[in-house]
């Protein structure tokens, strides 16, 4: 028998709330899905979102997301990182560059929490 636990992302913590508006968080559910507001939280990380959201076919290179700041590659590398640990990204490494791709899910679970209706 394992006794090993389930860690889920914040992403998906999120996924198990009520809308803030049906029932209080518990604090361990505030304490889970902080990590993510939190990633959300950064100006920059908000638009590194938005941006591979928004991309044609769905997904991004990391390469072409650094054209689009004045910030340098390892810099966009740590912003995409906190946003992959948050579960709002998954990541693909093709030789040696790393490729991005929103979770749907995640976003969806996020908009549950805060209430807003499904389009």
């Amino acid at each position: 028998m394992s006794n090993s636990l389930t860690v889920l992302s914040p992403a998906e913590t999120a996924a198990c709330c009520a809308p803030l508006s049906a029932e209080p968080l518990t604090m361990e559910q505030a304490e889970q899905v902080a990590p993510l507001l939190k990633a959300l939280a950064d100006p920059v990380r908000l638009r590194l979102l938005s941006l591979v959201a928004s991309c044609e076919g769905g997904e991004a290179c990391v390469c072409d997301l650094n054209d689009a700041f004045d910030l340098s590659q390892p810099t966009i590398s740590h912003h995409m990182k906190v946003l992959y640990e948050a579960g709002l990204v998954d990541r693909d490494k093709r030789g040696v560059w790393v490729y991005y791709r929103v979770r749907p899910q995640a976003l969806a679970s996020l908009g549950a929490l805060i209430g807003c209706p499904p389009r």
